[in-house]
């Protein structure tokens, strides 16, 4: 189970309606930790270092773009559109068929200033393994970026964001914080282009962690759109250590921002 932290405000909000994306945070009586928690704690100590604080989120309306489960074989041309509109992003890398698979697409990745983050071997849901296998899954992945990149990841998502005691102290041995998310498109059960950039953008908020998969067919055709939008709104686009800076996401605790 998680440690609760005094003198934080903790508002316990629904979480994602689909049951695929449902989050066993509550039962385990999780105190997610939000950007705002994350960045007043810190306060003016710049503890993320340097570069990490690119923007003040406290002073500017950000939002953090984040990509599950590649890279896959749009992935290239999603990059292409990142680097166009001078947009940061996240990727949660998925080890098994797609981190062995690309490795050229992960040294861009991290070459070309993004987030490289972890999303497990293959995909298993964590609260459903036993200790040595949730460390296997989380081990094998940093063990494969850090081949390619030379730099193991700090973050991860667990899958279908299920965490647990056990998953928060592996992710703490590993030196791995737990990042979930706020607003997502479903785009797993979709290839409306349309329809995807509708979610995210009813749903957009300042602070907000945006879930899309870059291995669904009709995913990187929206991210224009769903860029341009954003920005027409005054958003900038942050990565998530950039979100939480001057704070510094904490190998085994749990972020999650809470929706206006």
């Amino acid at each position: 189970m998680f440690r609760s932290r005094p003198g934080r405000k903790r508002t316990v909000t629904a979480l994602l309606a689909a049951a695929s994306l449902m989050l066993t945070l509550g039962a385990c009586g999780v105190d997610p930790i939000t950007p705002q928690d994350a960045r007043e704690d810190a306060g003016s100590d710049d503890k993320a270092g340097q570069g990490a604080r690119r923007v003040d989120c406290a002073e500017v309306k950000c939002i953090a773009l984040t990509f599950d489960a590649g890279p896959g074989k749009d992935t290239p041309h999603l990059l292409d559109v990142l680097k166009e509109e001078k947009v940061p992003a996240t990727f949660f890398l998925l080890g098994s068929k797609h981190v062995d698979r690309y490795p050229d697409v992960v040294r861009r990745i991290a070459d070309e200033g993004h987030e490289v983050a972890n999303h497990t071997w293959s995909h298993r849901i964590l609260t459903d393994l036993d200790e040595s296998e949730v460390r296997e899954e989380l081990s094998r992945t940093q063990d494969a970026i850090e081949k390619i990149t030379g730099r193991k990841p700090t973050l991860m998502r667990p899958p279908q964001g299920r965490t647990d005691g056990t998953v928060s102290d592996v992710s703490r041995e590993l030196g791995l914080a737990q990042v979930l998310w706020s607003i997502t498109a479903k785009d797993y059960s979709t290839a409306d282009s349309a329809l995807i950039r509708r979610r995210v953008l009813e749903n957009a908020h300042r602070d907000g962690i945006i879930l899309l998969h870059d291995i669904y067919d009709g995913t990187v055709p929206a991210v224009p759109s769903i860029i341009a939008e954003l920005k027409r709104r005054g958003f900038t686009f942050v990565t998530v250590p950039e979100l939480l800076a001057p704070g510094r996401a904490e190998p085994g605790e749990v972020y999650r921002p809470e929706k206006d």
